[in-house]
């Protein structure tokens, strides 16, 4: 089933680096801007129930779909950008094992512990 929903997420990934190709910005500006909501981690400085709410935040598709859909309504495309990046980080994280975070630990996700396999 892990496998299943990592292939799942792959293809979401690519759905965004799709949609990317639709706008008007410099391909290099994907990479560049992919791992930014990385910063959210920021969060685990002050305790592991903080840091879990700062990283499920920002790494919640909903999110990122929510400021994509927004893009398209107000005509923006640096909005757009900005959901894409949030929506195909999001999706590259779960690819990797990296999933929405408990409080009692980061490496504890909704996917199970990191590095197990």
């Amino acid at each position: 089933m892990k496998k299943l929903l990592k292939l799942e997420e792959l293809f979401m990934f690519a759905f965004s680096i799709f949609f990317f190709a639709r706008l008007d910005f410099a391909w290099w500006l994907y990479p560049v801007l992919l791992f930014t909501p990385d910063l959210s981690m920021l969060g685990y400085l002050v305790n592991p129930r903080i840091g879990a709410w700062t990283y499920n935040f920002v790494h919640h598709k909903a999110l990122g779909l929510g400021i994509f859909v927004l893009g398209i309504v107000f005509v923006s495309q640096p909005i757009q950008l900005a959901g894409l990046i949030l929506f195909g980080h999001s999706s590259m994280d779960r690819v990797m094992g990296y999933g929405l975070k408990h409080t009692d630990s980061f490496q504890h996700t909704h996917l199970g512990m990191i590095g197990t396999p």
